[in-house]
């Protein structure tokens, strides 16, 4: 255990940032590119490095779901359902039943976006639950991978990527439904309104200021959500591994059934979330 292997400051402050270290591959200083060896050569690599684990971890699961997904469909009888598809058809009905109370316009899409969000960020949050040693070591011992993070969504450029791409979709269908003259009204007329034309126009700054602000801070918040929560869940976890060893199973044990609420409720927060605001890029006012 870690606690075993990590008796000072020193080997305890190495061991928690090695686990909250990606495997990076990018551009060094030098010209070429590869794998960082380091915290310090991740950082000099800059924007245009991509974390490996996390494409690799959350490619994989979005393939675990669309493989999963395609198997109950290739399955499915108008008879007696098995397993697969029984789960299957409850997750589909259950996120559907949640999309026509939420949502009140019309489109094919936001069915399969909001199932797509809850069962995959739902596999992403789920590896959190997975022994902290166990695939990282693995990792090491039979591909001699140094760094190795198996929680997509404690990587802020996953959940970011995400909540962008859910906003992208929203600005997309606020100009399709609404018009630019339309979008643009709602960026400038509201929340402060009046009849006057020359009142409207001075107001129309201030709305736009509040109106663009509200509108950033929606991706923002939307991906910090649910990194922040998984991350210090992740935290946790490597600091419970630092404990002795009879120590770790009274701390393990509980967190981890707590931990099940919040990978749960994570991805129930940013599906119900993604709805709302396709909602309101549908509205017309």
């Amino acid at each position: 255990m870690a606690s075993e292997s990590n008796g000072g400051l020193i080997d305890a402050t190495g061991y928690i940032k090695h686990h909250l270290q990606n495997l990076t591959w990018g551009q060094h200083p030098d010209g070429h590119w590869g794998i960082a060896h380091s915290a310090a050569e991740a950082t000099e690599m800059g924007f245009w490095s991509i974390n490996l684990d996390s494409m690799f971890w959350s490619i994989l699961l979005g393939s675990l779901f669309c493989l999963f997904f395609w198997l109950a469909a290739r399955k499915a009888t108008t008879g007696v359902p098995g397993r697969i598809q029984n789960f299957a058809e409850t997750m589909v009905e259950g996120v559907d039943n949640i999309v026509k109370e939420s949502f009140h316009g019309k489109s094919d899409l936001i069915g399969p976006l909001a199932l797509t969000i809850a069962v995959w960020v739902f596999l992403m949050n789920f590896m959190d639950l997975i022994p902290i040693d166990f695939l990282p070591e693995t990792a090491k011992r039979v591909f001699g991978i140094e760094y190795m993070k198996v929680v997509p969504s404690t990587d802020v450029n996953v959940t970011m990527g995400m909540s962008l791409s859910v906003f992208a979709l929203m600005i997309f269908y606020s100009f399709k439904m609404k018009g630019a003259k339309g979008f643009a009204a709602e960026l400038t007329m509201h929340p402060f309104s009046a009849d006057n034309k020359v009142v409207q126009i001075i107001l129309m700054p201030i709305n736009f200021f509040l109106e663009i602000v509200s509108l950033i801070s929606k991706p923002i918040s939307l991906g910090l959500r649910l990194f922040g929560n998984l991350y210090a869940g992740e935290l946790i976890f490597i600091l419970i591994a630092l404990l002795p060893a009879f120590a770790q199973p009274l701390l393990s044990v509980p967190w981890a059934i707590f931990h099940i609420l919040v990978i749960v409720l994570q991805a129930f927060i940013f599906m119900m979330l993604t709805i709302v605001y396709m909602n309101m890029a549908f509205e017309s006012h």
